[in-house]
């Protein structure tokens, strides 16, 4: 078994394994979080963050073969950046941010996010925000607003909110990017309305798809979340050059100690079918989506 040693057992990760097949140079995890006990949550939040700092992530990537990453700020800190900033400072250049701000936010800080390298901003349907409910107008408003940056827009909803989106999410100015394959239902995988939704928007050309969070609907589960499997491959083939993973570390809608980052990369590898394809998803697409140097 291709393991790593004691010292090496990653926090928010179980296992000891690497992925079976080593990943490439530059292979980016597109989706993650840091959540550092120096930066207080916001009052919003009610649970207890886990602690999930740069120091525990680096020995991730020492597990998983990743250099590259995307830190994209949690619902745990409302509109408040200031831990994502910091990671990213600490990260280096080889790390792109996500920021979450109001829909009434200036032009001079959205300038001070990108001298930092965030490159995009997340808004959230799904879970508890500070503003209180996140309505379809704030999308668009911000969707205008970085324009000028050359940013994305990343959606994290339900399957039936992407469906309700659509006509919203296919008009927006700028780069689109779903969370977590938009926690379609692997019951119903390819033939719901759900995936229907999804491929229109991939099929028009300028949305991405982020394969990340497979067990947040899966009831197969570890190691290989095999009910999601027909719905990653349909992705796959559907649109290779718009796809990017990401591990979702430290997997706070998980339970503890229940995720193999490991299993996760595997899953990828499963369901691409060609390290050529995998490849792609792991540095080419990103790359180019995060404004990465070509590989």
């Amino acid at each position: 078994m291709n393991t790593v040693p004691q010292a090496q057992r990653v926090p928010h990760s179980i296992g000891i394994n690497r992925p079976a097949h080593a990943l490439p140079q530059d292979a980016c995890d597109s989706h993650m979080h840091i959540l550092d006990p120096r930066f207080a949550p916001s009052p919003h939040w009610k649970r207890q963050p886990p602690h999930a700092d740069v120091t525990a992530y680096r020995r991730l990537q020492q597990r998983l073969g990743t250099t590259r990453m995307v830190v994209v700020n949690p619902s745990t800190y409302g509109t408040d950046n200031a831990c994502t900033l910091d990671a990213l400072a600490q990260l280096g250049e080889r790390a792109r941010g996500v920021a979450v701000v109001d829909h009434e936010v200036a032009d001079s800080e959205l300038d001070a996010l990108a001298a930092q390298r965030v490159c995009g901003l997340r808004v959230n349907f799904v879970t508890p925000q500070s503003w209180g409910a996140t309505t379809p107008q704030m999308l668009t408003t911000l969707a205008r607003k970085v324009v000028r940056l050359g940013w994305h827009i990343q959606v994290f909803v339900q399957p039936e909110q992407l469906v309700a989106l659509a006509p919203v999410l296919a008009r927006i100015p700028v780069p689109l990017v779903i969370d977590h394959m938009a926690r379609i239902d692997p019951a119903e995988g390819t033939k719901g309305e759900a995936y229907a939704t999804a491929r229109r928007l991939l099929d028009g050309g300028n949305t991405w798809m982020k394969l990340s969070g497979v067990y947040m609907r899966s009831r197969d589960g570890a190691p290989a979340y095999g009910d999601v499997s027909d719905l990653g491959r349909a992705l796959v083939a559907a649109a290779p050059e718009r796809l990017v993973w990401g591990s979702d570390w430290p997997h706070t809608t998980e339970a503890p100690d229940t995720v193999n980052d490991a299993d996760l990369a595997d899953v990828l590898a499963a369901w691409c079918g060609s390290t050529a394809v995998r490849d792609r998803i792991l540095v080419d697409n990103p790359a180019k989506l995060y404004g990465f140097a070509a590989a």
